[in-house]
């Protein structure tokens, strides 16, 4: 069996349906904006039938939150500079530029108006489940260093952390910078990292 066999097999043919799908989505957003992407278009460039674009994700609102969290889940790294604090700075930079894009903001805003029907649902999980096992290792390393204590919570930091991001985003538009993530990883860390 050939390299490039193996590659082509790696994740099934549903992944790359998938993957097909958000990739189409996510480009047709980048052009027109996810108010006007439309399932008839991303059949034609996914080269995936309508039909399964149906059956997979039920409506077109959820097939555009499904490319939103797939691509800020590649937009959004996480960093490792050897200091908890400077971890947690550029993480929230990363958020806080990510939700300054034009598909940074559609996904806080789609998040918040879309029913939540179980596919919606299931991808939200999906997706914090993802960023916080992903994230909660610069809280694993900061244990380690002697940063933080054994026993603190990884979800609640970041919870703490990302909350008033996604705050201005979404309610007051107001914009973020580094001087701001700055103050809030200084605040958390200043008021205790463990919840009562």
């Amino acid at each position: 069996m050939s390299d490039e066999h193996v590659r082509r097999r790696t994740g099934g043919r549903s992944a790359r349906v998938r993957q097909a799908v958000l990739d189409a989505t996510q480009q047709a957003m980048a052009e027109h904006g996810p108010d006007a992407v439309g399932v008839p278009e991303i059949a034609r460039r996914s080269g995936v039938h309508e039909t399964s674009i149906y059956r997979r994700w039920g409506t077109r609102e959820h097939l555009v939150i499904d490319a939103l969290l797939a691509y800020s889940q590649e937009q959004i790294p996480i960093p490792d500079t050897g200091s908890l604090r400077e971890d947690l700075i550029a993480f929230a930079d990363s958020l806080a530029a990510y939700l300054d894009t034009p598909f940074g903001k559609a996904l806080a805003r789609s998040m918040s108006a879309a029913a939540d029907g179980q596919a919606l649902a299931e991808s939200r999980e999906e997706f914090w489940t993802s960023r916080f096992t992903l994230a909660r290792i610069m809280i694993d390393r900061a244990v380690s260093r002697g940063e933080l204590p054994e026993g603190t919570d990884p979800a609640f930091i970041l919870e703490v952390l990302i909350a008033p991001l996604h705050f201005r985003a979404l309610l007051t538009r107001r914009p973020n910078d580094r001087h701001l993530t700055g103050r809030l990883v200084d605040l958390l860390l200043c008021a205790g990292t463990s919840p009562a």
